[in-house]
């Protein structure tokens, strides 16, 4: 029998051609193998337990959804996913919403979508699970019977000790993790809060090999950076025109941040560094313009409301203070722009700004170098809470909370000499290329089979 390989994540891409170095890598990795990929349903309905619902197929595998009710959509989704686990892992416990409503959804959900894939595997399957949105499904798989090799990937940060406490499931997150046979993480910061969460417990145990072991089961938790499909993004970026594009006077830098719009990215301070970077400059400094492209996110959340009005605030309130008849330094965007147009502006800004709080990678970053004219390249001012400074440390390593430190890195970043930016665009260059997105999947893959087989495990309350 042959291997399929099972995708689990919270969207499937819906669109005909794939889009984002991600969905592309997935796709990729079906279609080479054969397999299904599975996903919530866009569209909420009354008859969540009506079984899947078929998508149009990929190239060479197939495409599956299951349904939400409009309140598990608000409890499950927006709810636990998005305001329990997303401030956990992102050092915000004070914004988690308790609220037992939204853990029971979260179970029920984890659970039918566990029933579904029970029935459709095959024993040479090979399930690969994405997300916060499903740290149970491993779990609930086993309970029926399940024997299959399956792997997690976190994509955002793991969640410091100190902050687990606050998750009234504190106790059940133990044997979420350590019902997969690997369970993939950004960095070696992250495996090592995986790493001490077990060791706090008086039934975990680090065995010789590196793996966990718990109440009888074992978890490999490893890092695979996650990366970008390189070639591609220069490519995009050698189009050019990006000056253009944001109507850059001939004596004007461009800074260029680029960020979901979400409390975890920094974007305030980002916005009050550059403020006061402008107090700083002489009458004669050369101008420089923050380009800063937002796009909504989870609106209807409260803290997100909160971080909307703080910035259009900010934006507005800086402008007041240092905007010229025929310039105005901070350009606020708060929608999308096509990632092609998005590579034309990174090549033309002389600096990027990836300042985060806490970030599980941060493609922003390595999509920046990637872009980057190797002959007159721009500088990279990272947060070290980014997960990319892990390996990017020839960027500006700055701490997000410090505005003074942030803005001294821009005068020091706008000031470089071409020769010292070149040195570092080569050497980050590099490192983005050793963490390509095709790499990614493949190594996490090859890891996944060499797992030892699950064995069947009893069903546990809770």
């Amino acid at each position: 029998m042959s291997e399929r390989v099972i995708v689990v994540s919270n969207r499937v891409p819906t669109e005909e051609v794939p889009s984002g170095g991600l969905v592309v890598a997935l796709h990729d990795c079906l279609s080479a193998r054969g397999g299904l990929w599975l996903g919530a349903h866009p569209e909420p309905s009354e008859d969540a337990d009506g079984g899947l619902v078929e998508l149009p197929g990929g190239d060479g595998y197939e495409k599956a959804a299951f349904r939400l009710t409009p309140e598990e959509y608000e409890d499950y989704y927006l709810g636990y996913a998005n305001s329990v686990l997303w401030p956990l892992c992102h050092r915000r416990t004070d914004l988690i919403a308790l609220d037992r409503r939204y853990a029971e959804a979260y179970e029920r959900v984890n659970r039918r979508v566990a029933r579904h894939l029970a029935e459709m595997l095959t024993p040479d399957d090979l399930i690969w699970i994405h997300d916060y949105h499903f740290l149970p499904l491993a779990r609930y798989l086993r309970e029926l019977g399940v024997t299959n090799r399956i792997g997690f990937f976190l994509h955002i940060p793991f969640p410091a000790l100190g902050d687990v406490t606050a998750l009234p499931e504190r106790e059940a997150l133990h044997d979420w993790v350590v019902a997969f046979d690997v369970f993939g993480v950004q960095t070696r910061a992250d495996v090592a809060r995986g790493l001490e969460m077990f060791r706090a417990h008086q039934a975990g145990e680090l065995m010789l090999d590196g793996r966990v072991k718990f109440r009888g089961d074992t978890v490999d938790i490893r890092s695979f950076p996650i990366g970008i499909d390189v070639e591609a993004f220069a490519g995009a970026a050698q189009a050019g025109g990006g000056r253009r594009l944001a109507g850059l006077g001939e004596y004007e830098d461009l800074v260029i941040g680029v960020d979901r719009l979400d409390y975890s990215k920094g974007i305030p301070n980002r916005v009050t560094a550059f403020g006061q970077y402008l107090d700083r400059l002489g009458p004669d400094s050369r101008r420089a313009t923050l380009l800063q492209i937002a796009p909504p996110s989870r609106s209807s959340v409260t803290a997100y409301q909160e971080i909307t009005r703080q910035l259009e605030y900010l934006a507005g309130s800086l402008n007041g203070d240092h905007a010229e008849l025929d310039w105005t330094p901070i350009r606020y965007i708060h929608r999308g722009v096509p990632r092609d147009t998005l590579a034309r502006l990174y090549r033309a800004a002389r600096v990027g700004m990836v300042t985060p709080l806490a970030d599980g990678m941060n493609l922003v970053a390595k999509e920046y170098v990637a872009a980057q004219d190797p002959e007159d390249p721009g500088v990279l001012i990272l947060s070290a809470t980014a997960g990319a400074a892990e390996s990017m440390t020839d960027a500006l390593i700055v701490n997000a909370y410090d505005t003074l430190e942030m803005a001294e890195a821009l005068e020091r970043a706008l000031s470089m000499p071409l020769a010292e930016r070149q040195d570092r665009h080569r050497r980050l260059l590099t490192t983005v290329r050793e963490t390509h997105i095709a790499g990614w999947s493949q190594n996490f893959l090859s890891c996944l089979r060499q797992a030892e087989p699950a064995m069947p495990r009893v069903a546990m309350a809770g």
